[in-house]
């Protein structure tokens, strides 16, 4: 007998403690407002761990309708959640990397003010992410999507009296707007040919259907989707708000870029498989755009020195890697790398924020250097994640990271050779971050014993508590990073054997009908002839992948390590080219330049001026002034002259014996 499994409660524990500390958390003490806040999302995380405790018994995929939600004719949805394996494994992830997220923050935002409306954003992310990934069709799932908008803005905005941070929430949320855009045409059209937005229906309907040969229906709605996609999960042309998210605090990056919000747009595809896999043009443009994005940050990620900007970049690459698996048909394989992703990401996030703390806010790595022995907490752990990311085997992102590649290498060696390079990159400029971080001598300013370094209202930094000096993070602090150092070095052993992707496959079960003669590159497939030469052959790629990790942390080392002196040297010689790098090639002033400076030039001449100013303000300005010339006429009639008022009156009368005489005149 299937149990019920009250899903229901899962999303709705986090909406609570948001409710409480934010009706309430005012009055509360910070050690109050802390306990509500990881009461509720540990319940959350709790309750999903027993929902996994019951996933035997279950029959999937389960739904679970809690009330009529819309009505129109045939068109019918339903306020319900949905559970398959995809489901659990973004509700442990979101959940779990959640709640340790959760249980840093109290450490790191201690000093801060603000501590009960940070906990309330905190959870309410937490209740919108839970909804998103529960959701059982696409109106449910857009209510998710727009709420994780609204708490990222919320969020990111955190230090509202900063301006760069205000003006980096607006930013995302409007980047994000561009890319709902698409998602809610791609839903119009879905309501429109298949009368349906529950995935169970849509999959009925859609499943049956040929593979288009050409673009057609399902190719459009395959790139609308993606355009979403893109906007949430930091894509290209619509990445670029991801870096400027840093004004948040550093859990708000851990949050963001490891375990929710950039994280829905690569599932919102991987539930739609069912259209992408017959629509072949849609699911190459997807690969193509996780292909230059995976590249195209990277190679920005090389110049950065903030320390969470360079996770920043990263992150935008390591989601290209996702995007490139989804494109070419291996969703489970891009579900695999999201997974371990958020481990090895949440615990650099987290790791660079004790770095932050323990410097006293500085975020620049050029004012670090030497910390392994002050904070060697947070640099083992840090350690692991590095290596992590680095695809260095047999951490997690080894086996991920490796799987896409050999899975896009059977559609097309593009694809692979770019991942390649962008493995090369990524572990390049990680070891810089490492090598900058915690070798050499410290650069950093020296902090006499039991001074503080606070920041002014609205910086991203933290007290040294009385400590002196460069100090390691409080135990809160560092017990997340240890359980995220040891799930990034063993979370990706469960693709051992394919036993992830066999998980999943029940969800992904016709991705084996999409194969490299259906995109438009098949003579690059690198498809093995026999079973014994395709295991030749993944060898073969795992060994090279493996090699370009181990090759970018040799340079790494030569450059910040062995020879400090040499990057300033390259950087002059390369001068334009770099100087083009470091400005991010200039893509937030290109967009400045064509699209916002005109928008605002528009809004100010045409719509402020010309039609709110010109003529609406006109008008009623008019009005009232010709209403007031009226009554200032009526007013000099009211004179208090008895004499005047005697005048008035004849001259009324006057006019009605012309008007009485004038009818009668008429009517004869």
């Amino acid at each position: 007998m299937t149990p019920h499994l009250h899903l229901w409660l899962i999303p709705l524990l986090p909406l609570a403690g948001a409710a409480i500390n934010g009706f309430f958390g005012r009055r509360f003490s910070r050690q109050a407002v802390s306990t509500v806040a990881l009461l509720f999302s540990g319940a959350a995380f709790a309750m999903a761990l027993w929902v996994a405790g019951q996933f035997s018994s279950l029959t999937l995929p389960y739904i679970e309708t809690l009330a009529p939600w819309m009505r129109a004719g045939s068109f019918q949805v339903d306020f319900a959640f949905y559970f398959d394996q995809l489901s659990l494994v973004m509700l442990m992830v979101v959940t779990g990397v959640g709640f340790l997220i959760h249980i840093y923050s109290v450490g790191y935002m201690w000093t801060e003010g603000g501590f009960y409306r940070f906990f309330t954003y905190l959870n309410l992310f937490m209740f919108f992410m839970l909804t998103l990934i529960l959701a059982s069709n696409y109106l449910l799932m857009f209510i998710g999507w727009e709420g994780v908008g609204l708490a990222s803005y919320l969020l990111i905005g955190f230090f509202f009296l900063k301006d760069s941070a205000a003006a980096a929430g607006k930013k995302a949320f409007i980047v994000n707007r561009v890319g709902d855009f698409g998602f809610l045409i791609a839903l119009f059209l879905l309501i429109k040919h298949f009368g349906s937005l529950n995935y169970a229906d849509l999959a009925g309907s859609i499943s049956p259907l040929h593979i288009e040969t050409s673009a057609g229906l399902l190719t459009a709605i395959g790139i609308l989707l993606m355009v979403g996609a893109a906007g949430k999960s930091a894509q290209i042309p619509l990445y670029v708000w991801l870096p400027d998210a840093m004004e948040g605090p550093t859990p708000v990056s851990a949050l963001i870029h490891a375990a929710t919000m950039v994280t829905a747009g690569v599932y919102m595809v991987s539930r739609s498989h069912v259209i992408f896999e017959r629509a072949p043009i849609a699911m190459t443009v997807v690969a193509i755009i996780g292909t230059l994005t995976a590249f195209f940050a990277a190679t920005i990620g090389i110049t950065q020195t903030d320390i969470k900007k360079v996770l920043a970049y990263s992150t935008v690459s390591q989601l290209g890697y996702m995007f490139i698996g989804c494109g070419v048909g291996a969703f489970s394989a891009g579900i695999f790398h999201l997974m371990t992703h958020a481990f090895f990401k949440g615990l650099l996030f987290l790791a660079a924020g004790s770095v932050i703390h323990a410097v006293g806010g500085e975020q620049d790595m050029r004012k670090m250097g030497g910390l392994r022995t002050k904070i060697p907490w947070t640099f083992w752990t840090m350690t692991a994640g590095t290596f992590a990311i680095a695809g260095i085997p047999p951490l997690a992102g080894f086996f991920s990271k490796d799987e896409i590649l050999w899975q896009a290498s059977r559609v097309s060696m593009i694809y692979w050779a770019v991942g390649i390079l962008t493995a090369f990159l990524t572990s390049f400029y990680m070891f810089r971050q490492w090598f900058m971080t915690f070798f050499g001598e410290y650069r950093g300013e020296q902090h006499g014993h039991g001074s503080h370094s606070h920041g002014s209202p609205g910086h991203d930094s933290h007290d040294n508590h009385g400590h002196g000096g460069v100090h390691e993070s409080p135990a809160v602090m560092l017990a997340p990073l240890v359980i995220l150092a040891i799930l990034s070095v063993v979370g990706g052993w469960v693709g051992i054997g394919n036993r992830f992707e066999n998980f999943l496959a029940p969800v992904f079960h016709s991705t084996a009908t999409i194969s490299a003669d259906s995109f438009d590159a098949p003579s690059m497939s690198a498809e093995p002839k026999n079973e014994e030469a395709g295991k030749s052959t993944e060898l073969l790629f795992t060994e090279i992948s493996v090699g370009v990790g181990v090759l970018g942390f040799l340079l790494a080392w030569q450059l910040y390590y062995r020879r400090p002196e040499l990057p300033a040297e390259i950087a002059l010689k390369l001068n334009g080219l770099y100087h083009t790098v470091l400005h991010k090639y200039y893509v937030d002033e290109i967009y400045a330049a064509i699209i916002v400076k005109p928008l605002i030039a528009i809004s100010t001449v045409v719509f402020w001026k010309g039609i709110d100013r010109g003529m609406i303000d006109a008008t009623l300005d008019g009005s009232a002034e010709g209403a007031r010339e009226v009554s200032d006429t009526m007013r000099h009639m009211q004179s208090g002259n008895i004499r005047s008022y005697a005048g008035w009156v004849a001259a009324g009368a006057a006019c009605i014996i012309v008007f009485m005489t004038w009818m009668a005149v008429g009517t004869r």
